[in-house]
């Protein structure tokens, strides 16, 4: 399950922390690192700090973009301790840890850092299914990021030691570029249909992402949603309702 588990880190900007959180992660059991554009990367400094941890920076993913590193997974955490505009679900570093466990049996899940200076913006939380905190004294409540990996991922791994006490049947959820291509498919057909204006789109497509988001319908739900989606597109008489990139979102429903 530890092996279903990735740390993402985005430009991350001192090559020691990414060294230092490798080494924080090894000692908790967790393998799976990527790096999203990473400032100073690789680095000696990074190799240095990483002491018995170097395996894990030798097999780091890298990638241009938090999509990449995300999009095979079918739960995304994203870390912030900032109150945000939008709110997920939030929970705090035992409770992520809690759900972590049982939904990395069958998917991949990713747990995200963001910079050391100003963490992740609103558009990579926006990306996630859930908040992750960690509890610190309100005078002062600041960590360095290998801190807050290592905090996390000692969580994990305490419950993974006691496992079946959040032993429980998990839902098989949609990737989340399933999820993607069905954004994408719901905004063509709202903009189709005149739901939306496109020249004044306004805030209706994000509060339709972050509901979905916080709302994670399952994989057969999805399959149902993208075969309503076509079938309005259909009755509409929209030109590209039997051209959309994904066609098997009509007989996925059927079938589910």
């Amino acid at each position: 399950m530890l092996s279903n588990i990735r740390i993402v880190l985005i430009n991350t900007f001192h090559p020691g922390n990414v060294g230092a959180i490798a080494r924080a992660m090894k000692n908790m059991g967790l393998t799976n690192l990527y790096l999203v554009d990473p400032n100073d990367y690789p680095s000696d400094e990074a190799t240095s700090r990483a002491a018995g941890a170097v395996d894990l920076l030798e097999n780091a993913t890298i990638v241009s973009t938090l999509e990449e590193a995300i999009g095979d997974c079918s739960l995304v955490i994203g870390t912030s301790a900032r109150h945000r505009t939008f709110q997920l679900p939030i929970m705090n570093a035992r409770e992520c840890a809690q759900t972590v466990i049982p939904e990395s049996k069958e998917h991949d899940v990713a747990i995200v850092f963001g910079r050391e200076t100003t963490g992740l913006l609103n558009e990579e939380i926006a990306q996630c299914h859930r908040q992750v905190y960690i509890d610190a004294n309100d005078e002062y409540p600041v960590l360095n990021i290998s801190q807050a990996v290592q905090i996390v991922a000692y969580e994990i791994w305490m419950a993974n030691q006691n496992q079946t006490q959040y032993d429980k049947n998990v839902a098989e959820y949609p990737r989340k570029k399933d999820m993607d291509l069905f954004y994408d498919h719901l905004e063509e057909t709202l903009y189709g249909i005149n739901f939306i204006v496109r020249n004044h789109p306004g805030k209706v497509l994000d509060k339709l992402h972050r509901f979905f988001n916080r709302s994670r319908p399952e994989k057969q739900e999805l399959g149902i949603l993208r075969g309503v989606l076509a079938a309005v597109q259909r009755e509409a008489g929209l030109t590209d309702a039997n051209n959309h990139p994904d066609k098997k979102a009509k007989s996925d429903s059927d079938k589910n």
